[in-house]
């Protein structure tokens, strides 16, 4: 992998990742932009403990745009966008419309390939691993800044979900605080510990899973199962075998061991509902919406967690859907956004069942 980084003309940090070590990364980004100018804050509520952050530039942000002003395609002829050159692999840069930044954090985009017509499943292996790689090497560099606590790589992919721009993409949050969901898994990581003399409740969860009937497909190095309480009708639960806390300490094994089982899923996802075209999709069924995130233990102080290490917690990923059936998607209504209670229509031991019907053949 190679790596190049340079600026866009508002000033903003841009990388390309390379799989050829003699790629070469010259041209420059030839938009007249003044330098973005961003009213993000970071507001604490009292009554839940947990950070709401406040971005009202984010309103004037790219929306749906037609595929020819796409502003993640390549530079080409005069259609400026926000990668200069005229191709490219991987290309990560800061976020022109981010949700944190200064002192309250950094977002970026990653964007998976230079083809707008794709999606990360379409990827080749090797490309596939250059993602890895970029996302291992943008949480070991944004942990290091001093506002950042916690680094959260995801993909949100479907209109259906919000996304906003049609180009395979993700995007990386570098949080200035230990996220709510994350400390409710280190809690819950402490009172195991304490309560069972020392055991990992990661590590009993995914024995657990293991010896259940909710493993959708496992390999050498990597685990992959819905888990016994699942949120949403179609989760599943990507763990390595090793326990890890997280990209930084995957190990070459996993590393090589990953494309192959995260592009099996992602192609499982898109032939769940039905697959009748051959394109993994009932007639006009759009590609089933998703997201995918990667959990990972925060850099910050875990001295209010009673007993917890940094090397107590479990890298995973969680993929899931909001679509429930054909042409019918899952919302979150009063119970699941009032009192965070979800009900799942789908039996996690069905969705299981169905991810492995769906093998590739």
């Amino acid at each position: 992998m190679k790596k190049t980084s340079t600026r866009l003309a508002d000033g903003r940090e841009l990388i390309y990742y390379d799989l050829r070590d003699d790629t070469v990364r010259e041209a420059a980004d030839r938009r007249p932009l003044e330098r973005t100018v961003t009213t993000s804050e970071i507001r604490h509520d009292a009554l839940l403990g947990d950070s709401v952050a406040i971005a009202s530039h984010r309103q004037g942000r790219t929306y749906h745009p037609p595929a020819d002003q796409c502003p993640l395609c390549p530079t080409r002829g005069d259609r400026l966008s926000e990668i200069p050159d005229s191709s490219y692999d991987v290309a990560v840069f800061e976020n022109r419309f981010p949700s944190l930044a200064g002192d309250s954090g950094r977002c970026e985009v990653v964007c998976f390939t230079s083809d707008h017509d794709a999606s990360f499943k379409d990827l080749t292996e090797e490309q596939a691993r250059l993602v890895l790689d970029a996302w291992t090497d943008r949480t070991a560099e944004l942990s290091h800044l001093p506002s950042v606590e916690q680094v959260f790589c995801f993909e949100n992919r479907g209109a259906e979900i919000g996304v906003t721009l049609g180009h395979p993409h993700g995007q990386i949050y570098a949080y200035p605080f230990t996220t709510p969901r994350t400390a409710l898994m280190l809690r819950s990581l402490a009172a195991h510990k304490d309560a069972t003399g020392g055991r990992n409740l990661f590590d009993d969860v995914l024995a657990r899973e293991l010896a259940d009937e909710r493993v959708v497909l496992e390999t050498e190095h990597w685990v992959a199962f819905v888990p016994y309480a699942a949120h949403w009708p179609y989760e599943v639960h990507l763990y390595p075998r090793r326990r890890v806390p997280d990209l930084l300490a995957l190990d070459e094994a996993a590393r090589t061991d990953f494309p192959q089982v995260y592009l099996e899923l992602l192609r499982r996802f898109d032939r769940i509902f039905d697959g009748r075209d051959g394109g993994g999709n009932s007639a006009g069924e759009p590609p089933t919406p998703y997201i995918a995130a990667w959990h990972q233990a925060p850099f910050g102080a875990l001295e209010e967690f009673d007993g917890v290490v940094r090397e107590d917690f479990a890298l995973h990923l969680e993929l899931f859907t909001i679509r429930r059936t054909t042409g019918k998607l899952k919302f979150l209504a009063g119970s699941e956004s009032g009192m965070n209670v979800f009900i799942n229509d789908v039996p996690p031991e069905r969705a299981a069942e169905r991810l492995r019907e769906v093998a590739s053949s």
